[in-house]
């Protein structure tokens, strides 16, 4: 019996086979309504009919074989179905659903023929089992296979979107920048995810940190990528600032924070993606379909917005597309806050570096200095180096330099700190050894004072003193690199520029903030005009170059350094810097000048109250020499104080010297270390207005201690055309 019901079904199959088409027709009819996506999307709505058609050809096969062959296989378009219901995150019960929908309606229509091949009801009822039995083998088999398709297309996805994922988080972020962070993203998420980003940001979140509001509808459109050349799909252009409709999708994003999935339903174009008839006319021709509006969101502030466009790009975007569209766009609003706020807090520091910085090239008697100070280019940002050029009594000049370790406004306000300590202890007129002592117990004061997540304070730092008199160089060093010494060619040698450059051997001492060690001055003679050049490492030292190539490279350069110092520098910057520093820079070039002899006046004084007299004789015929005797009353009414008070109170020997160059200087200096001071005298009291007296004629007057004893000096300023005329040699 077996035997007739599949020659029956033989029979049917071949009866049915001219009516393929109109029974996949009828089937589509049957599923209208229960699968709207067969026909909504276009792919799969295109795929549909040849699909059905496959499988009832392949059904009706199967009734034609006898028992045994083996099964027909799968119809292609089916798996192509499923492969499209995984790309558009169908829901696969949606399509197993089809699947028994379609075939229990092609069981019926196979079923309704039988009738009218036999009246035989018991061949036609054991056909109907037959028919069920084989019906369901063959939706067991078709569906496994197709769910495979499916899952596997669908395992494909998860595996380019974690690649995608994976590609954001190491490419999205590599640098400081706002600008270049939003290009990031939209140059990863065009490459196999959209067909077109935007990313717009808010002009206050452009700005200082905490003023992005959705209330402030102005954004600009920082960066855009597309597939196809010159963004055809936007009218805006990068830089250019703009604001969407009011009522919008995008504003309702922006207000409310949460993004939105948008499918563009046939000739139908938002105002907002097509602000003119035109523009809609292209979006339409390009095939736009669907759109991702996903808010810029970081640490509580609104950023801006993003936008994914897909038009070449068959598939439209689906809910799992926006939740990986969230994930980047999440992890870029953070990069882009932290490039924003990194921005801000390094124009800050630069801002208050600079502020703290000398504000022009001081005008010094002793030396002609240049300079010149470059912030990092890096993301470590701004940091703590500085320079100084302090004038000092007697004509002297110091020359400083220094590094704070980190970066940021911590070092540079750290800096400033520092920077106004050694102006306060060159005004006190120490020793280096004994300024970097000091300096020391400031840092140490500093570490103690701050917190230990603000990291330990730390900073080294290279002090020296010029006298352009003696053209003696004292100078020390706390951890800091010394300076380069460039001397000119003795009378009968080359030209200037053959002038040596040397690195002068100073002992190096710790750096600043480790205590309880000693700094040592180093002393030695410079030529007149001889280079002292003073720099922090970062001119010399980065991750490609090691230190003793770069001071190599520093020689060469100042071996044949021109007569302007700011050439000089620029030589040095241009030789050493050719790309943004690694590391903050700070250099200071200063030539040496010596004072005529002509121009300064000593004598040796007995330490006797006699010699008083003889000194202000002496004062006065200097100041005859050099033409000034319109100061001679204040100035032997001074040196009658100071040589009457190192008499008294001093110790031998005693010494007079007149400084001639931008004031009159008058020192007097004795074996004592004892330091006068200014008191306040009572009516009856003979003495103690001699200070006073010194510092109402004098422009400011002060002590200087050394190790021989100390110098008192007092500083006049010279008549209208009495300045530096003559004064260096």
């Amino acid at each position: 019996m077996g035997t007739d019901v599949d020659a029956f079904l033989g029979q049917l199959a071949r009866h049915l086979r001219p009516q393929v088409k109109k029974l996949a027709g009828l089937l589509l009819q049957r599923l209208n309504g229960e699968a709207p996506e067969l026909w909504e999307d276009a792919d799969i709505a295109a795929l549909t009919l040849d699909e059905t058609a496959q499988h009832v050809s392949a059904f009706l096969d199967l009734l034609e074989t006898h028992p045994g062959t083996s099964p027909p296989d799968v119809p292609p378009a089916a798996l192509d179905i499923g492969r499209l219901y995984a790309q558009r995150g169908i829901p696969v019960s949606r399509l197993l659903r089809v699947y028994r929908l379609g075939h229990l309606g092609l069981l019926e229509r196979v079923q309704t023929e039988a009738p009218r091949l036999t009246d035989d009801w018991r061949m036609i009822h054991l056909a109907t089992m037959r028919l069920v039995s084989i019906g369901f083998d063959y939706v067991d088999r078709s569906s496994e296979e197709v769910v495979a398709a499916y899952q596997e297309e669908r395992d494909h996805l998860l595996q380019r979107r974690l690649a995608l994922t994976n590609r954001a988080s190491k490419r999205i972020g590599t640098t400081l920048d706002v600008t270049r962070t939003a290009e990031e993203l939209t140059e990863v998420c065009t490459e196999d995810f959209a067909d077109l980003v935007t990313v717009d940001l808010f002009d206050s979140a452009l700005h200082e940190p905490g003023t992005g509001s959705p209330e402030a509808l102005t954004q600009r459109r920082v960066a855009q990528r597309s597939v196809l050349d010159d963004c055809p799909e936007s009218l805006l252009r990068e830089g250019q600032a703009h604001s969407y409709p009011d009522g919008s999708e995008p504003v309702r994003a922006l207000a409310t924070g949460r993004s939105v999935l948008h499918h563009v339903a046939g000739a139908g174009m938002p105002p907002w993606m097509a602000p003119s008839e035109s523009h809609g006319r292209v979006l339409r021709a390009l095939g736009l379909h669907s759109v991702l509006l996903v808010p810029l969101h970081a640490r509580g502030d609104t950023l801006g917005l993003v936008q994914f466009v897909r038009h070449r790009t068959s598939a439209p975007f689906d809910e799992d597309d926006l939740l990986l569209a969230q994930e980047i766009v999440s992890r870029a609003a953070v990069s882009i806050d932290n490039a924003r706020r990194y921005t801000h807090e390094r124009s800050t520091a630069l801002a208050l570096q600079r502020t703290l910085l000398p504000r022009h090239t001081v005008e010094q008697s002793a030396v002609e200095s240049a300079s010149r100070y470059l912030p990092a280019g890096s993301r470590a940002g701004v940091g703590g180096d500085w320079y100084d050029v302090i004038p000092l009594s007697g004509a002297r000049v110091a020359l400083v330099v220094g590094d704070v370790v980190g970066h940021g406004l911590h070092a540079a306000a750290t800096m400033g700190r520092l920077r106004t300590a050694v102006r306060a202890f060159a005004d006190i007129d120490l020793t280096p050894d004994e300024l970097l002592t000091h300096l020391d117990d400031v840092v140490i004061r500093m570490q103690r004072e701050e917190s230990p997540d603000e990291g330990e304070t730390s900073a080294t730092c290279l002090y020296a003193i010029y006298d352009p008199v003696s053209r003696v160089c004292s100078l020390a060093s706390a951890g800091h690199i010394p300076p380069t010494v460039v001397t000119l060619p003795t009378t009968g040698e080359a030209t200037r520029t053959s002038g040596v450059a040397e690195l002068s051997e100073v002992p190096i001492g710790p750096p600043l903030g480790l205590g309880g060690l000693p700094f040592e001055t180093t002393e030695f003679e410079l030529p007149e005009g001889s280079l002292l050049v003073l720099h922090t490492d970062g001119l010399i030292a980065d991750r490609t170059r090691d230190v003793d190539l770069g001071l190599a490279v520093l020689h060469d350069v100042l071996t044949s350094a021109p007569d302007s110092l700011e050439e000089t520098c620029d030589r040095l910057l241009t030789a050493l810097l050719p790309g943004s520093p690694a590391d903050d820079v700070a250099l200071l070039v200063a030539r040496t000048r010596a004072l005529d002899p002509d121009h300064v006046a000593t004598i040796d004084l007995p330490s006797d109250p006699a010699a008083v007299s003889g000194a202000r004789r002496f004062a006065s015929d200097a100041l005859a020499a050099w033409g000034l005797e319109e100061l001679s009353f204040t100035t032997e009414l001074i040196v009658s104080e100071l040589v009457t008070n190192a008499i008294r109170y001093g110790k031998a020997p005693v010494q007079l010297r007149l400084i001639l160059q931008s004031t009159l200087t008058c020192e007097v200096s004795d074996a004592s270390s004892t330091a006068p001071h200014m008191r306040r005298a009572r009516i009856f009291d003979e003495g103690g207005r001699g200070l006073l007296l010194v510092a109402q004629l004098t422009e400011r007057w002060g002590t200087r201690h050394h190790r021989g004893g100390k110098v008192i000096w007092a500083e006049q300023a010279l008549p209208a055309g009495g300045g530096l005329h003559d004064v260096f040699k």
